[in-house]
């Protein structure tokens, strides 16, 4: 494990101590994750002998391993995110729902499943009976509604898919490939048992941890602090046996509208943006448990937080401060600016300053053909663009994300303009000899009369 400064580990301990002493917390272990290797591991209360390798339930942090899952068979070809769940899995009320609305929370499916409270009591026989005769409470695609039995759903639908039980297909899909040997679905020892602490009393009250049944891909998980620095460090750098980094992106693109200022979701990632920073990951409950994962993507720094209380610590929010103290203790340095090993002129000739209209906006050649986008005052729709095969480039971030850069050329092969999704930048503004759209005034530019 690489080392962090002595300031830093007592600071991360310190926070770990306060937060168990204040939180009124049986155990809390915590772990850092920097260049996709753990750093800092530590732990405060009744945390055993090997707190670093003791298993505690991970709640919802198990929807981002079934999301994965669903991500690598659309990967495979053997299902599209726009199809309906009754292409794969025919039978449940809710087949009319699309596979993304499901991974993004925006099915309209109910927060909880059918019954009795699921997290708490043996799982419901089948799937049928967990969504219950009318599962749904939104229209599908409208709004932003967290829910559990969606992720059921989904788990159903990789089982179907497979042709495994889901927590069989888990493990070959995910587990092995990253050598993730200590996350199961149901405890092994050594693990942490689950308490409710008294509200009014230093007292405990045992939790249980029944298995959920066709609900165990909401929650069921258990895991360590080193299994899950291992998956801190796919979800940055993305894995060849398991998924690709561009899928991993792409699910921590939001998907929906933000639950407030601070929140929004991805394809089963939550996202949480903390000031100038956004983490992505996701943070989990169940009795007994509280968890997080978090993983600034910028600055290659993740934390993790495990903890055997049913209530009174804001995980998420802590596992989030592990990020901040590192980051302000010892932040990361740039990679070292470096020359294009090799470029062509025809590239460095469409660099400099363009105009949309009579805004202007610098255009930069960066590494690997990369272009870049930026406007010459304000804010402005600023964005990267990647290079693709068919000599166009694809907008990374903002407005133009997704959206193609093209070279405009006259009939003798001159540059005369940039494309970029039918907005057209002209070298001057409103360049009259370059394709606007609509044309250019043949009186051209004049004072108010």
């Amino acid at each position: 494990m690489a080392e962090l400064l002595r300031v830093t580990q007592h600071a991360l301990l310190h926070r770990i101590a306060t937060a168990q002493v204040d939180g009124r917390a049986p155990s809390l272990v915590g772990a850092v994750v920097r260049d996709g290797a753990p750093v800092w591991m530590g732990g405060w209360g009744a945390i055993g002998d090997s707190p670093d390798d003791t298993q505690y339930r991970i709640g919802s942090i198990s929807k981002t391993f079934v999301a994965v899952q669903v991500m690598r068979l659309r990967d495979e070809g053997r299902l599209d995110l726009a199809d309906p769940l009754d292409k794969y899995l025919p039978g449940t009320p809710v087949g009319d729902v699309r596979i993304a609305e499901l991974l993004g929370h925006t099915a309209g499916l109910a927060s909880e499943s059918a019954g009795q409270w699921w997290e708490r009591v043996p799982g419901a026989p089948a799937l049928s009976d967990a969504l219950g005769a009318d599962p749904l409470r939104h229209p599908a695609g409208r709004r932003f509604h967290y829910s559990n039995p969606g992720f059921g759903v989904l788990g159903a639908l990789v089982a179907q898919l497979r042709g495994v039980p889901w927590g069989d297909a888990l493990r070959q899909d995910i587990l092995e490939p990253l050598g993730m040997t200590r996350t199961t679905l149901m405890p092994q020892q050594p693990h942490a048992s689950g308490w409710a602490v008294h509200p009014w009393a230093d007292v405990l009250l045992p939790e249980p941890a029944e298995d959920a049944g066709p609900m165990a891909p909401a929650g069921q998980l258990w895991s360590t602090v080193i299994d899950l620095c291992r998956f801190v460090r796919f979800l940055a750098e993305g894995d060849p046996a398991v998924l690709r980094v561009e899928t991993l992106e792409e699910m921590r693109a939001p998907a929906s509208g933000s639950t407030d200022r601070t929140q929004g979701y991805g394809l089963g990632m939550q996202l949480l943006y903390d000031g100038d920073r956004t983490l992505v990951g996701h943070t989990g409950s169940m009795p007994g448990f509280l968890a997080a994962v978090w993983l600034s993507v910028d600055e290659r720094l993740g934390g993790i937080t495990l903890t055997n209380t049913t209530a009174g610590i804001q995980i998420g929010s802590l596992a989030a401060e592990l990020i901040d103290i590192v980051a302000l203790h010892e932040p990361p340095l740039p990679p070292p600016w470096q020359p294009l090993q090799s470029f062509d002129d025809e590239l460095l000739a469409l660099t400099g300053t363009w105009y949309w209209g009579p805004t202007g906006y610098n255009l930069y050649l960066l590494a690997d053909r990369y272009l870049r986008l930026d406007p010459l005052r304000g804010s402005g729709r600023a964005s990267r663009f990647r290079p693709e095969p068919d000599g166009a480039w694809t907008g990374l971030e903002g407005y133009y994300a997704g959206e193609r850069l093209r070279i405009g050329r006259d009939a003798g092969g001159r540059v005369t303009h940039v494309d970029i999704g039918t907005f057209v930048f002209t070298r001057t503004p409103y360049d009259p000899a370059a394709q606007v759209p609509g044309g250019v005034d043949p009186d051209g530019w004049r004072g108010l009369s």
